[in-house]
């Protein structure tokens, strides 16, 4: 099996949207660098040409076997040209995350393996409190894993508040120590307050994993395939939703073994 060939002690990720249930040998530390790209809003929602940069820095470290923390580094870079035909670009700090992952059942012990997710972020003027619930399984040269998200949002200096449901699911196949191959899907919904339903979007494409025996690197282009905005098609799509969600997203993560 391609896993038995890989390095002792090696950490990688097949996915980059999804969570895999597996946590950090204890005392062992990991600097991984995200970037995130969207792009694909329109003008009819005064957002023409939309380009923006997702940039994390991200410290993990085993607490123990079964308990990982991670400290991030949030940034991002935004532009696109609004209804007037104005230039719109900024840069601006997202804030500081602290990730907590607890592993409940280890998958190479049990049937399927499990996860708990925690994450706060908090930047000054808003904050964010992420829930998942992670599970996940190898079969051969083949592993699943399937994330069930909420997050809550404040924003507009606290004075917004905006839920977030997010179910994630990826496949992969390991062809070799080095190469893995597979899919993700996700699909986010936005509720507003709590109250009111703003929108729902399915983003499916495929994933790609290269590892050595101290660093990684995994790749995830998600277009969208299928998106809802409840309040009415302002974006003038009738099967996207380009008013809170891109057209297409693409993740790039890379991981060095400290």
């Amino acid at each position: 099996m391609a896993a038995s060939l890989l390095p002792a002690g090696a950490t990688h990720r097949l996915f980059t949207y999804t969570y895999e249930p597996e946590t950090m040998p204890e005392g062992a530390m990991e600097f991984e660098q995200w970037a995130t790209w969207r792009g694909g809003r329109t003008e009819a929602v005064g957002q023409d040409k939309y380009s923006r940069w997702d940039l994390r820095q991200e410290l993990e470290y085993g607490v123990t076997d079964n308990y990982t923390v991670a400290l991030y580094l949030n940034t991002k870079s935004e532009s696109y040209v609004d209804s007037l035909g104005a230039d719109y670009s900024k840069f601006s700090f997202e804030g500081i995350s602290l990730e907590n992952k607890y592993q409940v059942w280890n998958p190479a012990e049990h049937a399927v393996g499990l996860s708990l997710y925690l994450e706060p972020t908090f930047s000054g003027t808003e904050a964010e409190l992420e829930q998942k619930i992670i599970l996940g399984q190898r079969h051969g040269d083949w592993k699943w894993a399937l994330n069930l998200s909420h997050a809550t949002e404040w924003e507009e200096n606290f004075e917004e508040t905006v839920g977030e449901l997010e179910v994630s699911f990826g496949i992969a196949k390991e062809f070799n120590a080095r190469w893995s191959l597979g899919l993700e899907a996700r699909v986010k919904s936005e509720i507003k307050e709590y109250s009111e339903w703003e929108s729902t979007a399915l983003n499916i494409g495929p994933t790609l994993t290269y590892r050595t025996e101290k660093w990684w690197a995994a790749l995830t282009v998600l277009p969208q395939i299928r998106g809802w905005n409840h309040g009415g098609d302002s974006d003038g799509s009738r099967n996207l939703d380009l008013d809170h969600n891109e057209r297409v997203q693409v993740r790039f993560i890379i991981g060095i073994d400290l």
